[in-house]
């Protein structure tokens, strides 16, 4: 290659540049305004034409839809709306349905009033389809006139047609603003617009085509939406089946309560409920002045709520979102409002019902899953303006739907799960049993998860012979004491409660992990044990929900020693372990240093009182000199845990209606690791420096010497 060549092809400037005008954008990246070019992006073209049409009916404009299929396979969407704009937009000099159907961001759903709530908010879906089309004819009949214009690709103009309308027709563009021709007279009153379009084969792929089956369905779930609102499909392509009819119409007046029942194809438990309400919120957006400039304005707004639902005996769970009854497949802030508020309604219900149920909120809790289980479920909200995630509109982002929803919700499902009619009580107290059985039914299934997690780790690798595990398999219950010595292991074997308590012995101390690498603490017996056990592996791949236990518990001598081999610990879970630490589930006993014996004249027992520290001693023995009280000399101090017995320990240290534990936590973990690293690392003089600058705090007394 010549450099005179490489250097063209590296120069780059402002020639190299290049701005996309009007609909030649769509046609560049037209992924980017339906999703895709298959038939799932044709199938969008054709919801954006029949949304705009719905949105006439939705505003109370219209009673009737029709979508054709025509042979030559274009379709066309005929409403009986007030029609297009036919009059000369000011600002452009184009009449109102060039402006509609060659702009971007052109439309009558910016809040200038001409539409209260519509699916449609961009301005581009008409214009979008127009950019994607071979030909699109629109017909309007307005004042008693039919109005028609054509395009090709967007561009307005003229088809020399000889018989009947043909896409591949001689087209001649329209030079400067485009004329509305006025083709015919419409009858006085009537009004409405027909589009008919066939899309551009150089845009999407071969072998795309209209589904028949998502056009009825979307036909029946908006009919559902729209009360009143009749909806005809017809299908004249010549692959249709001759078995089906060529026109199908679908008309509900009981809307999303008929909606339920068609979704819902099981038992049923209650009756379809209807949760219907309003709210009031405000929202900041840029609005134009009478200059034509954007300035930010606090707008009130409504929010209609309206949801259908019916529990039903089956387990699982269907629910449908709609914003302007454009459906949110993927949820948003009006589901997130509905689940929350069903999760707290239904579990305060619950908690009412206590007796009845037998509910344990203790060991209990009713879940999102559990409160859906067997409910079929239609949510919908119209609102001024939403917040859509893409022009594709499955993610509702309106903030303030969220509170409104759930009040909502909250308000009238009280009403319904608290009503005093006997038939409404009966359904809302099978619905209380339904969820508590779901909940206990979740609860059983993650045990028998449990049951197989640690005995496929039992089976996969032996644990080691000293550890005396629990029964329970219930990880929120168990608990695993570390315990010193194998001394303190046989009384603590008494002691425990052997249901959900397990024991694992250590030797004396364990490998200071600040200072060994990965692979010496990997080889230390005791620090393997205490990994193998816990059984959520260590460092970067730990798994905190493998873990075998719900809390962990030093359980070390009230000494020097024994506070260093807590530290040795403490150094191995901060390190390899650390997600345990921060949840919060690795605690220190708190064994006592004394045993005191309170002498009780006559036939009553004598009283044992324990105390935990020095200060906490002293103070007994002066409470009880300022009584008269006696006491056995010597009082017992224990130096370590196996000079208590096994009931001794039970109650001071391990039973927990009577223990008390030291929860170990990190507030800071950047300060923690540098106290780890200055007490246990492998720089001597940084501890040296410490040690003597604290050697005047050293209590004597404290050291077994």
């Amino acid at each position: 290659m010549s450099t005179t060549s490489a250097a063209k092809k590296s120069a780059y400037d402002a020639r190299n540049l290049q701005v996309l005008e009007g609909l030649e954008a769509v046609r560049k990246r037209p992924g980017m305004y339906i999703g895709s070019t298959d038939s799932r992006g044709l199938m969008h073209c054709l919801w954006e034409i029949l949304d705009n049409a719905v949105d006439e009916a939705l505003g109370g404009h219209g009673e009737s839809i029709e979508v054709i299929l025509h042979e030559d396979h274009s379709v066309e969407v005929r409403d009986t709306g007030r029609g297009v704009p036919v009059d000369v937009e000011p600002r452009t000099g184009l009449t109102g349905v060039e402006v509609v159907y060659t702009k971007l961001h052109a439309g009558g759903k910016f809040g200038g009033g001409s539409y209260a709530a519509s699916g449609g908010l961009h301005g581009v879906g008409a214009s979008v389809v127009n950019a994607l089309s071979g030909r699109l004819d629109v017909e309007v009949d307005r004042g008693g006139k039919v109005y028609a214009m054509s395009f090709q690709r967007g561009q307005p103009g003229r088809f020399a047609d000889t018989d009947g309308p043909d896409p591949t027709s001689p087209f001649t563009p329209a030079e400067g603003p485009a004329e509305l021709r006025v083709v015919g007279k419409a009858k006085r009153g009537v009004t409405g617009t027909r589009v008919r379009y066939w899309a551009d084969p150089q845009i999407f792929v071969k072998g795309s085509h209209f589904s028949l089956d998502d056009l009825n369905r979307r036909s029946r779930q908006t009919a559902f939406l729209v009360p009143g609102l009749k909806l005809s499909v017809t299908d004249h392509r010549p692959e249709a089946s001759p078995d089906q009819p060529a026109t199908r119409t679908y008309k509900y007046d009981g809307g999303i309560s008929e909606f339920v029942e068609y979704l819902a194809q099981d038992q049923r438990i209650t009756d379809v409920i209807r949760l219907q309400g309003t709210g009031e919120y405000t929202e900041t957006i840029p609005v134009l002045d009478a200059n034509g400039h954007m300035v930010s304005t606090d707008v009130e707004r409504s929010c209609e709520v309206d949801i259908a639902l019916r529990w039903g005996a089956d387990f699982d769970s269907t629910l449908r979102s709609f914003v302007n009854i454009v459906a949110t497949p993927k949820g948003g802030t009006h589901v997130t409002g509905f689940e929350q508020a069903m999760v707290k309604t239904v579990r305060k219900q619950v908690e009412n019902q206590a007796r009845r149920v037998k509910f344990n909120a203790k060991n209990e809790k009713i879940e999102k899953d559990d409160t859906l289980a067997g409910l079929t479920a239609v949510i919908s909200v119209r609102i001024d303006e939403p917040q859509f995630e893409g022009q594709t509109k499955e993610v509702l982002g309106t903030p303030a739907i969220r509170a409104i929803v759930a009040k909502v919700v909250e308000e009238r499902l009280t009403d319904f799960l608290t009503s005093t009619s006997k038939g409404e009580k009966e359904q809302a107290n099978l619905v209380i049993d339904k969820v508590v059985s779901e909940m206990r039914a979740r609860i059983a299934a993650r045990m028998h998860k449990e049951v197989s997690r640690r005995k496929n780790a039992l089976e996969s690798s032996t644990m080691p012979t000293k550890l005396a595990d629990c029964r329970t398999h219930d990880v929120e219950r168990s608990e695993l004491f570390i315990v010193e010595g194998d001394s303190a292991l046989g009384t603590a074997k008494n002691a425990r409660s052997s249901e959900h308590q397990a024991l694992l012995p250590i030797r004396g101390k364990i490998l200071n992990t600040q200072k060994a690498s990965v692979t010496d603490m990997l080889k230390n017996t005791e620090c393997a044990a205490i990994i193998q056990v816990i059984g959520a592996g260590s460092g970067r791949t730990f798994d905190l929900d493998a873990a075998r236990y719900g809390k962990i518990i030093m359980m070390t001598d009230a000494d020097v020693d024994g506070a260093h081999i807590r530290t040795l610990l403490l150094t191995l879970f901060h390190r390899y372990m650390r997600p345990l630490v921060e949840a919060g589930r690795v605690y220190a006993a708190v064994p006592p240093l004394h045993r005191v014996e309170i002498i009780h004249g006559g036939k009553k027992k004598n009283e044992l009182v324990y105390t935990y520290s020095e200060a906490e001693l002293n103070k007994l023995l002066k409470n009880l000199e300022r009584r008269g009280k006696k006491y056995k000399e010597p009082i017992q101090r224990y130096k370590g845990l196996g000079e208590m017995d096994a009931d001794q320990l039970a109650d001071t240290t391990m039973d927990p209606g009577h223990r008390t534990l030291r929860r170990v936590q990190i507030e800071d973990a950047e300060a923690a690791s540098a106290v780890f690293e200055l007490l246990m690392g492998s720089e001597v003089a940084p501890r040296k420096q410490f040690i003597i600058e604290g050697a005047e705090e050293l209590d004597l007394e404290r050291i077994d010497a």
